[in-house]
């Protein structure tokens, strides 16, 4: 009879150790065995006989990041998405991304969204989860569903074509219910749809509100009965108050929201994903015409026209007790900067436990993932190790040496168990 071979061990062992929930780092090595922690260790006591140890000396590890707002097939460096950009493009667009995200951190990554007919983030998730791609593990809404003229409508792209519609578009409850309907069956692991305008579209402006109280309340409604959350893209104030209003589990942006708003939001427990780097970097920049020069000069004058409303709530929501969880608009924002929105936050008042928290454990809550996001025995084996104390200088994460997801070295750790 043949004997099974036990499972390997690995015990990384860094200098400190934040859980994803502690107020601080601790001393402390983790265990990992088939893709899980198989326990946590205190200071001083001894590692499993056998394990393989990789020593982080220097480095915090903490879990695996979480991006809850990534768009994988726009193009990197822009913040207009070209829908006349070939398919073949996009496919481009998405491997690359995937990587990228992967070597900042992120193990995790709500993918919210595109306008292609058949939307390739859905492959790439099963893709990614075979192990056919490296990437981050993907939880997918297919499209934004959008009114007509809506955040979502991408058809006036074409401009000599009106009769030509782009996105997942639907008015009135009828058309809504079908819409939610397909995303479903599509294989949607979320549901997202456009409650207001924004500042990057060129049909729309961010306070203006797309769909009723009675649309959203029918969509939000729908998407239960199928047992998928929602998420809305909504920056003004009214769109934001609706779509709470009537049930979505996360806003994305909110970034016109007011006091009120926001205290009614943590009261029933919605969630936002403020991705505020992209948001700070056009504000920031708004009288530099290098950074505009290839941008749009309409966004570029919706931002200055509400600059100072947008640092009101910035703050405000730093204030609030609102569930923050971190995302970034990656794809519109270059990958390659999705740790942006750490040093944003925190420029506009959140604290580095609480902005940290936003991309672990907060982001697993929304997500409705427990096994994601912390470091606790039975966990998922994603970790990362960044170079210093986050929690008392978030420039560390900028700093990433070492990556595992599902129990891989995806990165560092002196190449062993490097993924290929």
């Amino acid at each position: 009879m043949t004997r099974e071979p036990e499972p390997r061990l690995v015990a990384l062992v860094p200098e400190l150790l934040w859980d994803g929930l502690a107020d601080a780092p601790r001393e402390g090595a983790v265990i990992v065995s088939e893709g899980r922690i198989t326990a946590v260790t205190g200071p001083g006591e001894r590692l499993p006989v056998g394990a393989d140890r990789v020593d982080l000396p220097g480095r915090t590890l903490m879990p695996g990041l979480i991006d809850c707002h990534v768009h994988l097939s726009n193009a990197p460096d822009s913040t207009d998405d070209d829908i006349t950009a070939p398919v073949s493009q996009r496919h481009l667009n998405t491997l690359t991304a995937l990587r990228t995200l992967l070597d900042n951190g992120f193990t995790t990554v709500r993918d919210l969204g595109c306008a292609l007919p058949q939307p390739m983030s859905l492959v790439v998730r099963e893709s990614v989860e075979a192990g056919v791609l490296p990437g981050p593990r993907l939880i997918v809404a297919p499209h934004i569903i959008s009114a007509r003229s809506g955040h979502g409508d991408e058809s006036a792209e074409l401009g000599t074509l009106p009769e030509t519609e782009i996105g997942a578009l639907a008015d009135g409850p009828q058309e809504i219910i079908g819409m939610v309907r397909a995303e479903a069956r599509s294989g949607a692991d979320w549901i997202k749809f456009a409650g207001t305008g924004g500042f990057f579209s060129a049909t729309d402006e961010p306070e203006q509100i797309t769909y009723s109280q009675e649309e959203m309340d029918v969509l939000v409604s729908v998407a239960r009965d199928l047992r998928l959350p929602c998420a809305v893209h909504a920056f003004g104030d009214e769109g934001v108050r609706r779509a709470v209003r009537a049930g979505v589990r996360s806003v994305e942006h909110g970034g016109l929201a007011r006091p009120e708003t926001l205290a009614e939001m943590a009261e029933r427990g919605t969630y936002v994903v403020p991705t505020q780097g992209i948001v700070f970097q056009a504000v920031e920049h708004l009288d530099d015409d290098d950074f505009w020069q290839e941008r749009s000069q309409r966004a570029r004058e919706k931002f200055r026209a509400h600059r100072d409303e947008l640092y009101d709530s910035a703050h405000a929501l730093a204030d609030s007790d609102v569930k923050v969880a971190y995302g970034t608009d990656a794809g519109v924002l270059s990958s390659e900067d999705n740790q942006r929105d750490f040093f944003t936050m925190v420029d506009n008042g959140m604290t580095p436990l609480r902005v940290l928290k936003a991309a672990t454990s907060t982001a697993s809550e929304l997500l409705e993932r427990p096994d994601l996001g912390r470091i606790a025995p039975g966990a998922r084996a994603d970790l990362v190790a960044v170079r210093g104390d986050p929690l008392a200088d978030i420039g560390a994460m900028t700093h990433v040496d070492l990556v595992m997801r599902d129990g891989r070295i995806h990165r560092g750790g002196d190449g062993h168990g490097a993924a290929h």
